[in-house]
């Protein structure tokens, strides 16, 4: 399948996926004994508001941004140079399969909504190697909010992220790779509303046109117009929690 219409659809939203800049906040916060001057990798950064916000509320981190979509990273660019943050976040072109950094390099790793793409397990392994002795992992990753799921909300993930499992389980899994379960919240409902799905919704009909006749591009629009439908429904049964991680 051609995923370039995916990567079109999301190009110029605020976000690739639900998030917040409160939320990217209260993760922060729960991160002590950081060194003075932080080494952080945001890892799928997507156009960035979550790097930006990070920017300016460690005014002495730097910060590497990680996407395999250029357009992302010159919205992310432009506008970390608005927000007089620039200076301090470097852009980089790269699969999250094959992050090009040595061992050790990164204090604070971060994923918002992105290490679905390559399993929660596999990414907490295979980029643990990034992070220095006692440094913090944070991310956000799909999780269930209920033990009795109805049929269409796992029929719905069944068909996109079956790994999805519930608050305990996912902790579970981080401990076995290697980690301090910190902190989890769950991320509240306007999370996925504000800056992801009322933008794309705006869009649809659009994004419909564009689409016509590209059996690869009317499949993801038919998602999306799904996923949201599924949300708007059993948003009580599943949703995002962020997970704050210490690398052991």
């Amino acid at each position: 399948m051609d995923i370039s219409f995916l990567f079109t659809m999301h190009e110029g939203l605020p976000r690739q996926g639900p998030g917040s800049n409160e939320c990217t906040n209260k993760a922060f916060s729960m991160l002590n004994n950081l060194p003075d001057r932080p080494e952080v990798l945001d890892i799928g950064c997507g156009a960035g508001m979550q790097t930006i916000e990070l920017g300016r509320i460690c005014p002495r981190c730097h910060l590497t941004a990680v996407d395999i979509h250029q357009p992302y990273l010159d919205d992310l660019a432009r506008k970390a140079e608005a927000a007089g943050v620039g200076d301090r976040i470097t852009t980089v072109r790269a699969s999250m399969d094959d992050l090009p950094f040595p061992d050790a390099a990164f204090d604070v790793l971060w994923a918002e909504s992105s290490i679905f793409i390559v399993g929660f397990e596999a990414g907490l392994r295979s980029w643990k190697r990034l992070l220095r002795p006692g440094g913090y992992f944070c991310l956000s990753e799909a999780v269930w909010f209920t033990d009795q799921p109805s049929p269409e909300a796992v029929a719905f993930w069944n068909d996109c992220y079956p790994a999805i499992t519930t608050v305990p389980e996912t902790c579970a899994i981080a401990e076995n790779a290697g980690y301090e379960v910190v902190a989890t919240f769950p991320l509240p409902d306007a999370a996925w509303w504000e800056n992801y799905y009322t933008p794309l919704l705006s869009r649809l009909p659009d994004l419909k046109k564009a689409a016509a006749g590209n059996p690869d591009a009317e499949a993801f629009v038919a998602f999306s117009e799904r996923e949201i439908a599924v949300h708007r429904e059993h948003s009580d049964e599943y949703g995002y929690a962020f997970f704050i991680l210490r690398n052991r």
